[in-house]
């Protein structure tokens, strides 16, 4: 997602309000990031006084820590460049259950923890972040996430379709049963034979 985006769906109302977007932006741009940068917020315990956001760029990954509110100073944001060589980045797991997924992955001290649509939204972060640490060029997360919307809505409409021929399936049976079982009036039936005294 987009900062953008991020500021939109902040858990709350002050954690990035424009008077905080206006330390947060001169430092994500000192540090060569793009004016709106796809990044990762983690919110952390409370966003109301303190999240960091993660930003990966070409030489390695932004790691920005907003602070909300500073007494007597107001909002205030630093940031430091971590070259890709020595990002430190955990394993990414995934668990399913009941058609839901659950994926943990770890960069730096940050945990990302997220389920269904926030767990896709984790997977490609963490492998762009695992193809730059490789030396690889970084998926770009724009076209990542909208190929991830066309996969899962292919699978809903594929799983919406064989539960709708299942279901007819399950209604015909009964009287196709019935239609393949002979009946008194089918001609083909024979009648038992009756012995004459």
């Amino acid at each position: 997602m987009r900062l953008s985006e991020w500021r939109a769906s902040a858990p709350t109302r002050d954690a990035m309000t424009l008077k905080v977007l206006a330390v947060i932006e001169p430092v994500l741009a000192a540090m060569g990031a793009d004016p709106d940068p796809y990044c990762w917020v983690a919110w952390g315990d409370d966003p109301s006084i303190r999240y960091s956001i993660l930003v990966p760029i070409a030489p390695g990954l932004v790691t920005c820590v907003v602070r909300v509110s500073v007494p007597g100073e107001g909002p205030r944001a630093s940031a430091k460049l971590v070259r890709w060589s020595r990002v430190q980045l955990g394993e990414l797991a995934v668990e399913t259950q009941a058609g839901h997924r659950l994926v943990t992955f770890q960069v730096e001290q940050h945990v990302l923890r997220g389920g269904d649509a926030v767990a896709d939204r984790i997977g490609g972060f963490a492998l762009a972040l695992f193809a730059a640490v490789d030396g690889r060029p970084m998926p770009d997360l724009a076209s990542a996430r909208s190929r991830r919307g066309k996969v899962a809505s292919r699978a809903s409409a594929r799983g919406r379709a064989r539960a709708k021929a299942g279901g007819s399936r399950a209604k015909s049976t009964p009287a196709a049963a019935s239609a393949a079982a002979p009946s008194e009036s089918d001609g083909n039936v024979q009648q038992p034979r009756t012995r004459s005294a």
